[in-house]
């Protein structure tokens, strides 16, 4: 029978996050269980269902990620220190004509943690109305049938959190271990990172299933892989995005090849993928060229001749590296280089090592000065440039790097107001159109921080105690605690006079122009999954 206007009118529009909780035993995913909460006979629709936890949308929930949050702790009573977020799926919408709904699924898969991590794994669940239990599963053995008895689109849900379910072991594993080191690394500069994202992906399609031909629905799973690649590590996804999307460009093109065995495609595309990566490794001489011409044109032009050139910079960056060293044999100067510690992880210290070690075979002189963080106006006095590398750049030219960068560029506009700050970064760190708030700030483990305070630091213990300890509440009101260990901040395109980059140097309205071609690239790419 047609449905009828006022039939077609009924259907409520309805956003909700769904969270799949996971354990995995150990670390080894090939172990990992998916809860999945048979629905009460209290909810609205899909009485006796099994699903993932899930809700509403509000206008009042900052983002679709904190729904997930704020529904999990509702409805099983666990806080986020019991959560690690695995991965971000690709939000999708299907109608459902039964319950007058058409939903618009966003979901997130999270890690419990156990209580030698400070969470409290499975025993700290406690079901509220909502849910009459709570069953583990294979997530590989999730079925979307009446007798498997779950929700509407379950698999559809799972699989945009667990690509795994339709790439087959070996490919699964690859995406798996991939995505968990890419997660798990924080030595690496974006630039790596980048590197080794094109690396998971050649290797994913080199070992994905194509006894059958190469067609749409490879292409989906592919694509799927991608998006997961991109969103694995939010501080960094600006460069890896880019060059997954420019993978996906080559990968394409080939994909769309006629006459050609399923064989001879996936040899094209790990070719092209090599090829992508041999390309570069070139990219430093060239950012290296465009620093030259920057302090041709800003700090050492007119009458300002030089002899030394003095440099701030931070953190670690083989970019920064080899660019300091083969300005200063171009130009012909010793260089005075100050460098910030870079704390927690003392990166700074790293890059001053590395320095140390290549001037040996070297001629030309270097001064190199180490400074704590917090001496960033001292070791800005006098200086001609502020160095800075890329983690990402926003659209408008804001550059994200390292925690202290922002403290070391306005120290040195104000003891050094003729000082010049440019940013070293290749041009695919350059993220998706949005402004500079939009990118996620990534906060990290409290130790870092404290291992240094052990023995040193009065009440230290006190600290690291109450943080164990949770945030409890007393009779006198409440105890909180907290240690924010933020690796990266903004550094507003204002206070920024030039970006040399592998493209030679660029100013904002390249920027915003690359940006836009990104953001073309992902909505190509991913709109439709």
């Amino acid at each position: 029978m047609t449905r009828g206007p006022q039939a077609a009118a009924a259907i409520q529009r309805r956003a909700v996050a769904g969270s799949f909780l996971f354990k995995i035993p150990g670390g080894d995913e090939k172990q990992a269980r998916v809860a999945l909460f048979r629905r009460s006979a209290k909810v609205r629709t899909y009485q006796h269902k099994l699903a993932p936890l899930s809700g509403s949308v509000e206008a009042e929930d900052a983002s679709p990620i904190a729904t997930a949050l704020r529904e999990i702790q509702e409805e099983t009573t666990l806080t986020p220190s019991s959560l690690e977020l695995l991965r971000v799926g690709k939000p999708y919408s299907f109608t459902d004509e039964s319950v007058g709904r058409e939903w618009t699924i966003n979901p997130f898969a999270f890690r419990l943690k156990d209580p030698t991590e400070g969470g409290k794994g499975e025993a700290g669940i406690t079901l509220d109305w909502e849910h009459d239990g709570v069953e583990w599963f294979d997530p590989l053995q999730v079925k979307e049938s009446d007798e498997f008895g779950g929700v509407p689109k379950l698999v559809d849900s799972l699989r945009r959190v667990w690509p795994e379910h339709d790439l087959g072991s070996h490919a699964g594993k690859i995406l798996t271990d991939g995505l968990q080191n890419l997660r798990n690394d924080h030595e690496s500069g974006a630039r790596q990172l980048a590197a080794f994202a094109i690396s998971i992906l050649k290797n994913l399609v080199n070992h994905m299933d194509y006894s059958t031909p190469v067609g749409e629905l490879w292409w989906a799973r592919v694509r799927m892989a991608a998006w997961h690649i991109c969103k694995s590590r939010e501080s960094m996804g600006a460069a890896i995005t880019s060059a997954v999307v420019k993978a996906l460009d080559r990968i394409e093109a080939i994909y769309l090849l006629q006459d050609l065995s399923p064989e001879d495609k996936v040899r094209r595309m790990v070719e092209s993928m090599d090829s992508q990566l041999a390309e570069r490794l070139a990219t430093t001489d060239h950012i290296c060229d465009s620093l030259v011409e920057f302090l041709r044109q800003h700090v050492l032009h007119g009458t300002n001749a030089k002899e030394t050139l003095s440099v701030l910079t931070l953190s670690s960056s083989s970019t920064i590296s080899s660019c300091l060293r083969r300005t200063a044999s171009a130009l012909g100067l010793s260089l005075d280089l100050r460098i910030l510690e870079s704390r927690p992880l003392c990166e700074g210290v790293t890059l001053a090592s590395n320095l140390l070690e290549a001037a040996q075979d070297e001629a030309g002189s270097l001064i190199l000065m180490l400074y704590s963080d917090a001496s960033a106006a001292s070791a800005a006095k006098s200086i001609d440039v502020v160095v800075l590398g890329a983690d990402r750049v926003s659209t408008a030219g804001d550059v994200s790097n390292k925690i202290g960068s922002l403290p070391a560029v306005l120290s040195a506009r104000h003891v050094a107001p003729s000082a010049k700050v440019v940013v070293l970064s290749e041009t695919d760190k350059i993220a998706n159109p949005g402004p500079m708030d939009d990118h996620e700030a990534e906060n990290n483990h409290p130790a870092e921080l404290m291992k240094a305070w052990k023995g040193v630091v009065k009440g230290a213990q006190a600290i690291e105690d109450a943080l164990q300890e949770g945030q409890p509440a007393r009779s006198h009101g409440r105890r909180e605690v907290a240690v924010r260990n933020t690796y990266f901040e903004w550094v507003p395109a204002r206070f920024i006079d030039g970006y040399a980059t592998e493209m030679g140097l660029w100013n904002t309205r390249d920027i915003e122009e690359q940006s836009r071609w990104v953001g073309g690239e992902m909505n190509r790419f991913f709109k439709d999954l």
